[in-house]
């Protein structure tokens, strides 16, 4: 049973375990779900305390990749920071509208997950949207790439992952045509060897 953290207490917690239960995911698309052979998930906004219990499943980083209306209402990314640490927390601000993203919304977001999964062999990343159907495996196709999986292998395993769930067409070309831009720039776009779970 998960202890619940002495940051994660008061009105606000109270209304992040109402708010999460009225504006949660539909039904068949709660929880997570691991990437084959990873130590990244994908799932939905955890709901009520189960936030309480991410550290319990081994997860020590996550990422939001929900627009901040969303997260102002349901109080989940304050949650996440209080179960998980401030640190340990990365936001894709977003919105699920199928249309290109900049990468400036969801770029650092999947620096920061590759980076935690690259650099700290006990890292579990958790990556979550409303739903986990879309921006969550949008961003978890885009760490996947960071890590050195090709196109194919990498849109192969987050719909593995969450079988509900779609890589759509222009999120997918955004973390492509941003890949492009910093091989173009000579920044790295993958490791070499991608880890493998641990």
């Amino acid at each position: 049973m998960s202890r619940t953290p002495a940051a994660y207490r008061g009105p606000r917690a109270a209304w992040h375990r109402l708010s999460t239960r009225v504006y949660g995911p539909r039904g068949g698309c709660g929880g997570f779900s691991w990437v084959p052979g990873e130590r990244l998930a994908i799932g939905g906004i955890p709901v009520a305390g189960a936030v309480t219990a991410l550290p319990g499943h081994g997860f020590t980083h996550l990422v939001v990749c929900r627009a901040t209306p969303q997260t102002r209402l349901s109080q989940d990314l304050w949650a996440a920071r209080q179960v998980l640490g401030h640190e340990h927390v990365a936001h894709a601000d977003m919105w699920d509208d199928g249309k290109p993203k900049d990468p400036a919304l969801w770029a650092p977001a999947a620096l920061f997950a590759a980076a935690a999964i690259r650099d700290d062999p006990d890292a579990r990343v958790l990556v979550h949207c409303q739903q986990g159907r879309r921006r969550s495996v949008f961003v978890a196709y885009a760490t996947l790439r960071l890590l050195g999986y090709s196109e194919d292998d990498a849109a192969r395993m987050v719909l593995e992952a969450r079988p509900m769930g779609k890589l759509v067409p222009a999120y997918r070309e955004s973390v492509e045509r941003w890949l492009a831009g910093r091989r173009a720039d000579g920044l790295p776009t993958g490791h070499p060897d991608p880890p493998a779970m641990r």
